[in-house]
């Protein structure tokens, strides 16, 4: 009985021990868990409190970057706004050229006979018209020519009146053949003598007297422009002295400067766009010459456009840029050419932001004038200002110098 009794004290007190063990057990880790919860609850704070400060931090800096302009500060300048987006467009090369004279339509007039300049009734930049008198250079040489040409022409008269006589009186048989033959060889002599002068003045462009016989008259080849003048009234002349250029300039020549790499894509009969540097001038026209040969000092080559000038808007001398395009390239990214300018050295783009503008440095690659493919800085979908960003670069230059001050 008594050892019954021991056994069931000794389970009980087992099981009471178990159940305090459990209990410790379960306030241990309650205590332990709100603790941890407790700092993490107190880390989450913190760690909030340090993100907002960041993010408010960066809002203030990427405030002090941003060009202020409201909607309708843009409207009034007229910016427009495009989006960056992927293209395909035409692989175009820019190269440097120059306007010339079109020297199919250039003369140097050169007098070909000295004398003294008798009038000059050209002026310099003055529109003259093919056959117009530029100048009268009277020319003791070409009295001398006219003299001798007309004393020939007279020989060549009595020789013909003689031969046909002869012939007559020989035909008839009043007179020896021998008279004839002399008669016939006199007049064909006269006859190449008589052209020989005549073909001189020919080509001295004075077989037309007008009057005396020194009189030389220089006139214009063609409808052109009196470019230079060398020559003034009773000065003595050369007969080698360019007294006047004259160009018809209602067509010139773009010489084009290529590179032995350039050369690689041009080809005779290509399109190209040509645009002034200092100017909105533009036009189209086609390679038609490209030379075979490098330059000695350059190492270049020349390749020559020839392009309509009605308005006479295109000057010899003035520089141009030579779009020339060849094939299509796919980009990822792109933007409007007049997007792009430079701010501080460095080429931008100006991205929309709520408050205005944000300058964002890119890596611009290939262009065909309208649209410029961006490489880095930028991805698609991004809302910049297209037409008239140079206004947001001006008005980022007027905050730069405020906040300098």
């Amino acid at each position: 009985m008594n050892k019954n009794f021991n056994q069931k004290m000794i389970i009980i007190y087992v099981v009471l021990a178990i159940v305090m063990i459990i209990a410790a057990t379960m306030f241990w880790n309650k205590k332990t868990t709100a603790k941890a919860d407790e700092n993490t609850v107190q880390n989450a704070a913190k760690q909030k409190s340090d993100h907002t400060k960041k993010a408010n931090d960066e809002a203030e800096e990427a405030d002090d970057d941003v060009i202020h302009m409201d909607q309708q500060q843009m409207q009034t300048a007229n910016i427009q706004i495009a989006q960056s987006a992927p293209a395909s467009i035409t692989n175009t090369i820019t190269l440097p050229g120059e306007i010339r004279f079109n020297e199919d339509r250039t003369a140097h007039i050169v007098p070909r006979l000295s004398g003294v300049a008798e009038s000059v009734s050209a002026d310099l930049g003055q529109r003259v018209k093919k056959g117009q008198v530029l100048a009268v250079i009277s020319s003791p040489e070409l009295a001398e020519l006219r003299s001798t040409s007309m004393a020939a022409q007279k020989r060549l008269s009595l020789a013909r009146l003689t031969y046909e006589r002869e012939k007559k009186l020989w035909q008839d048989k009043i007179s020896a053949e021998q008279d004839y033959l002399q008669a016939q060889q006199a007049y064909r002599e006269a006859e190449i003598n008589a052209q020989t002068s005549k073909s001189t003045l020919s080509a001295l462009n004075a077989d037309d007297t007008e009057g005396k016989l020194n009189r030389y008259v220089l006139r214009a080849p063609f409808d052109g422009i009196v470019i230079e003048k060398h020559i003034a009234l009773g000065e003595a002349v050369k007969e080698d002295a360019n007294v006047f250029l004259i160009s018809d300039l209602s067509s010139v020549w773009v010489e084009v400067v290529l590179t032995p790499k350039d050369l690689e894509s041009a080809r005779i009969g290509d399109e190209v766009t040509i645009r002034s540097t200092s100017t909105n001038l533009s036009a189209v026209g086609k390679i038609n010459y490209i030379g075979n040969l490098l330059g000695e000092q350059t190492r270049t080559a020349k390749a020559r456009v020839v392009i309509t000038n009605p308005n006479l808007a295109w000057r010899p001398g003035l520089f141009v840029n030579v779009a020339l395009s060849h094939g299509k390239k796919d980009l990822a990214v792109t933007v409007q050419s007049d997007a792009i300018q430079t701010l501080e050295g460095k080429t931008v783009v100006f991205i929309k932001v709520p408050n205005g503008f944000k300058a964002r440095v890119v890596t611009t690659g290939v262009s065909d004038g309208k649209l410029t493919e961006i490489l880095d800085g930028m991805p698609i979908d991004v809302s910049y200002a297209a037409a008239g960003s140079f206004v947001v670069k001006a008005e980022a230059g007027k905050e730069s110098a405020e906040h300098a001050h």
